[in-house]
């Protein structure tokens, strides 16, 4: 057989197995299916699951089930939760991984963000009225001193085993990280299932991997925080893969009183609602717990502090609005996300 020969019997051989895995990929984007799920978490909270499967499958059961299991563990809401056993006592041993991964991630933001992301602030949040049955009251000095007394993420000890906080009023309340963390649980579970192809949203946080059913990557808007309170109106939509996404704002969660705009972001260094210009950020990362927490140490911060650490992370990406200094509504995006965004 000549050399010539050869080649071409080769050439041929590689051509034919290159049409054979053209032919079982095109087969195995045919059987996927996509499979939604859905339901609501953390009280009153929907989520929302989108997964591409070869033969369908439901794991509606199963993420109902990592979703009880997560609440059991840090819900304020349940008397005999993991969380609400802790801040009754002084020390409490870890029953589960979620209470003791929340505190080291919300350790390390804490730290980056000087304190300004602090589960420890709920009890001055509940007093400005943004807690369950709470009474929107403005409060005075004196009340807001004392409530901070209480507040201090740095005063809880804690190891791979246990943790250990002051006897007193010193309250935890995850509520600020959890949804984006309950997002990061079930997006885990599903790649322990082999899916590649996802996305989950709970309450508005995000996480995405692969592409959705067209074959593109996952679209997702973030909202105007420019409109009336009972309205809705997207301020930008952006195209994420293999990426999660958090958005905290004032623009929803406020109530007026004695002509005074009172938000629900409660600086743990003053005890008193925010007040600067920023009005939403959003925050993309590898991790929605991640996500979570800095989107709502941004809205403590105010915009020219998150900036800062914004630019000097090489783990996030961020698009913030905000208003300038004659009220002109303005947007920052970071140059790693700006591409993929389209802002209205």
């Amino acid at each position: 057989m000549s050399a010539f020969n050869g080649k071409r019997i080769a050439g041929a051989l590689l051509m034919g197995v290159i049409i054979i895995l053209i032919i079982r990929f095109a087969n195995q984007s045919e059987d996927l299916v996509m499979v939604t799920l859905g339901g609501t978490t953390m009280g009153p909270i929907p989520y929302t699951v989108k997964y591409l499967e070869a033969n369908g499958q439901s794991y509606q059961t199963e993420v109902d089930s990592l979703l009880i299991a997560f609440n059991n563990s840090l819900s304020t809401y349940i008397p005999n939760s993991e969380i609400s056993r802790f801040n009754n006592n002084d020390s409490i041993r870890f029953e589960s991984q979620y209470l003791q991964e929340i505190l080291t991630k919300s350790k390390e933001i804490y730290e980056i963000t000087s304190g300004a992301f602090d589960p420890t602030v709920g009890p001055l949040v509940n007093a400005w009225g943004f807690g369950p049955g709470s009474e929107q009251n403005l409060l005075d000095s004196a009340t807001v001193d004392s409530l901070l007394m209480t507040v201090g993420f740095d005063k809880i000890d804690f190891d791979d085993q246990s943790a250990s906080k002051p006897a007193g009023d010193l309250f935890l309340d995850f509520s600020a990280i959890a949804k984006g963390y309950g997002v990061d649980v079930v997006s885990e579970f599903l790649e322990s299932k082999g899916i590649a192809n996802y996305m989950v949203e709970i309450g508005g946080e995000v996480r995405c991997k692969g592409k959705n059913s067209t074959g593109r990557n996952w679209l997702i808007g973030i909202d105007d925080p420019n409109v009336a309170q009972n309205e809705r109106r997207l301020k930008a939509t952006v195209y994420i893969e293999n990426m999660s996404l958090a958005t905290s704002g004032n623009y929803r969660n406020f109530y007026i009183k004695d002509g005074q705009k009172v938000s629900h972001t409660i600086s743990p260094f003053t005890g008193y609602p925010v007040e600067h210009s920023l009005l939403s950020a959003s925050v993309f990362a590898k991790d929605c717990m991640s996500a979570d927490a800095y989107a709502t140490g941004f809205m403590v911060m105010g915009y020219d502090q998150s900036l800062k650490i914004i630019q000097q992370s090489d783990n996030m990406e961020a698009f913030l609005i905000y208003s300038d200094a004659k009220g002109e509504i303005q947007t920052y995006a970071t140059p790693g996300i700006a591409n993929y965004l389209n802002v209205e």
